[in-house]
């Protein structure tokens, strides 16, 4: 009686807690689609993560802001968090495509420096939240070359013909050849944009691969001479080849941020909120820090960092460099025009 007894209770229990989270039946798993650029993300992160919160991660990535846009818009509500560039949040805003991020979940927030807050992209950061920092910068293999690369008409030398890796990325490219002609990364200007169309044709014979994903992986291996590459990937080959110099274009250069954005309908936006607080960690920033060497937006990272780094001016470049380096701008209508050149210049 009393084993029918208890039956009978367990079944009235079960049946009074039917529709409720908890009850008799499993809980479902805690998910996050967390949708990234490639090489951006140490795994030991993604896996303390996971092991501290119980949230699964499923990890997918891209190669370029335009890729993610595309599947995010092809795909809604499959992506609970990606990280978009400052340009690239712009047009998503415009377009409601990101969710407004509820800051009460995240309680590290203070850490950020108020130098990554409040971007023109996204005023009181209604949108996004900073994820890391940095610049294209040009590398060259002092063994290698002849004389040392200083400006971009260097990077243009006939001696480099097939011996330089760029990255797989329209802005950067086309802004570099912008930059060498003494105009901005913006420019809109479309005789200006007809004589960048001109140079690119020049630099396209000293192009041997077009790489955003590891562009330092030919540089630390020798199979080229120099490189114009992200600033995390410049100083990662240095480490690994002494032979290699990061050089800071006198020209100035392209700069940018990136962001912690939800897109809309998100499934799962409670479990990306928990992430971006997770990384505001300062323990957790310089385990990235550590492994991508970009400027950290996280002020409480700085303090754990070594004076190497701390003083390395690819990571956290002098104040010079910014009074003639630039933000990637949404350009509107003249995208078209910038997509245009892009396909040319890849399929010449």
């Amino acid at each position: 009686m009393k084993k029918i007894g208890a039956v009978i209770l367990l079944i009235t229990m079960c049946l009074g807690l039917i529709g409720s989270t908890s009850g008799c039946k499993k809980e479902e798993t805690r998910e996050l689609n967390f949708f990234n650029w490639t090489e951006y993300m140490p795994q030991e992160l993604i896996d303390k993560f996971q092991k501290e919160t119980g949230i699964k991660v499923n990890y997918s990535t891209y190669s370029s802001n335009e890729e993610m846009y595309a599947k995010v818009t092809a795909a809604p509500g499959v992506y609970d968090m990606v990280v978009a560039t400052d340009y690239m949040v712009d047009i998503m805003v415009k377009q409601s495509m990101l969710e407004e991020i509820n800051k009460d979940n995240i309680a590290k927030i203070g850490n950020y420096g108020a130098a990554y807050m409040d971007q023109s992209f996204d005023p009181g950061n209604v949108y996004t939240l900073p994820y890391m920092a940095g610049s294209v910068l040009m590398v060259y293999n002092k063994t290698m070359i002849d004389k040392p690369i200083e400006t971009y008409a260097d990077f243009w030398d006939e001696s480099l013909k097939d011996n330089t890796v760029v990255l797989d990325d329209q802005r950067a490219i086309i802004g570099m050849a912008l930059k060498k002609l003494g105009y901005s990364i913006n420019e809109t200007d479309e005789a200006i944009l007809a004589l960048a169309v001109e140079e690119l044709k020049t630099l396209k014979r000293n192009i041997k691969a077009f790489d955003s994903d590891s562009p330092k992986s030919l540089l630390i291996s020798g199979e080229v001479a120099a490189g114009y590459v992200w600033s995390a990937e410049a100083v990662l080959a240095q480490n690994e080849n002494s032979n290699l110099v990061v050089v800071i274009p006198e020209e100035g250069t392209y700069l940018f941020q990136d962001n912690f954005a939800i897109p809309k309908g998100a499934k799962n936006k409670d479990e990306a909120e928990a992430f971006i607080n997770f990384m505001l960690d300062p323990e957790n920033g310089k385990v990235f820090s550590e492994s991508r060497p970009y400027s950290n937006p996280n002020a409480a990272v700085l303090e754990l960092l070594s004076e190497d780094m701390k003083n390395n001016k690819a990571v956290y470049p002098p104040d010079s460099f910014f009074e003639v380096s630039e933000f990637v701008l949404d350009l509107g209508e003249t995208t078209l025009v910038y997509d245009e050149m892009w396909t040319k210049f890849k399929q010449e």
